[in-house]
């Protein structure tokens, strides 16, 4: 196909929305190959995985939650208020959308038939913007859970903080503040301790700040928001306080590269290089002049310490047009990892053929 033909097909659907998988336009590195896992998957972003091995699938517009079981697609919810957030606990699934948290029991048993879900919370804080969660149950047991700022920058009690509750949804803490968008959170799978993306605010031009990766050492530990941004920028509306009085990021990211999900490899079938590294889906700018993210990336870790980054997957982005956009990643019991991609609807699998290194 004539190259001006696909660069205005991937102008179009960057921005009109309506895309196709270009699997050939995927870069990974050596001895690694990338498939289509499932398509077809309108808004595709949060995956956690059941225990005989159902994938669920949250979505932000769609308003939807799919199941993949055996080749097969269900859709288990609908209608939704941007269910962003899953997290599988105890044979149920529980759903985060902005205001609520439910549960479905003894869904792998019933994909075909979904029960009636159980509210588990419905007073969560009601604002859409940045309204959209993220959960997870942690090392400990408990449920934890994103409340992103109403806002690009402000300051309003009961937001920009993680905080975490027992599965019934009673004895919610406040495990971190400062935080304005995270929606992706895992735990080392060494030291146990938390670690978080975070989305850094807009309108201070094209390469400030930087987009985050947090750890957390201790309970309550303030990052900043909306008074510090990405470690060393200070906000021009709040200058109350210094970057120097909140804890800085693990790791810088680049301007507005919109990182989501993040996951430590805990497979065991990708190279040594790779094994409980970090990886993070950079969804992509949409407010810089020249577009940045659109990639899977590593941080490198050395005894818990980021020592460099570097790019994974590569591809959706195509000069300045987006084909895709990378949002979770997911590791297989069989060590491969999954790409979700909320633009083309798509998820991808990437293994390792090569030889161990």
């Amino acid at each position: 196909m004539n190259k001006f033909i696909v660069i205005f097909l991937l102008m179009l659907t960057s921005t009109f929305g309506f895309c196709e998988p270009r699997l050939d336009l995927l870069k990974v590195p050596a001895g690694f190959k990338i498939e289509i896992f499932a398509s077809g998957l309108n808004n595709a972003r949060t995956m956690v995985l059941g225990k005989q091995g159902t994938i669920f699938v949250g979505t932000r517009g769609a308003g939807r939650v799919y199941a993949i079981k055996d080749g097969k697609v269900h859709t288990i919810a609908n209608n939704l208020n941007m269910p962003n957030g899953l997290a599988f606990h105890k044979g149920a699934l529980f759903i985060a959308a902005v205001d609520q948290i439910l549960r479905l029991d003894n869904i792998e048993q019933n994909l075909a038939k979904p029960p009636q879900a159980i509210v588990i919370r419905n007073d969560l804080p009601s604002a859409r913007h940045h309204g959209w969660r993220f959960i997870a149950f942690g090392p400990d047991g408990r449920l934890y859970i994103s409340i992103g700022a109403p806002c690009n920058s402000c300051i309003k009690q009961g937001f920009a903080e993680i905080r975490s509750m027992k599965a019934d949804g009673s004895d919610e803490k406040v495990v971190a503040k400062g935080i304005r968008n995270s929606v992706g959170f895992t735990w080392h799978p060494q030291t146990k301790k938390l670690w978080f993306s975070d989305n850094g605010r807009d309108m201070l031009g094209d390469d400030i700040p930087a987009g985050e990766i947090n750890q957390v050492d201790k309970s309550g530990q303030n990052f900043g928001f909306p008074y510090c941004h990405g470690g060393d920028v200070a906000d021009p509306d709040y200058n109350e306080f210094s970057c120097a009085e909140f804890s800085p990021p693990a790791v810088q990211l680049g301007a507005h590269v919109a990182p989501l999900g993040i996951t430590f490899y805990t497979g065991n079938k990708f190279p040594k290089k790779y094994q409980n590294q970090l990886f993070v889906a950079e969804h992509g700018s949409w407010n810089r002049s020249q577009k940045s993210g659109y990639l899977v990336g590593m941080a490198k870790l050395q005894n818990s310490k980021v020592i460099g980054y570097e790019t994974f997957v590569s591809g959706w982005l195509q000069g300045q047009s987006a084909w895709g956009r990378p949002a979770y990643t997911l590791i297989m019991p069989d060590g491969s990892m999954l790409i979700s991609d909320d633009r083309a609807g798509a998820i991808y699998r990437v293994s390792y053929t090569g030889e161990k290194g």
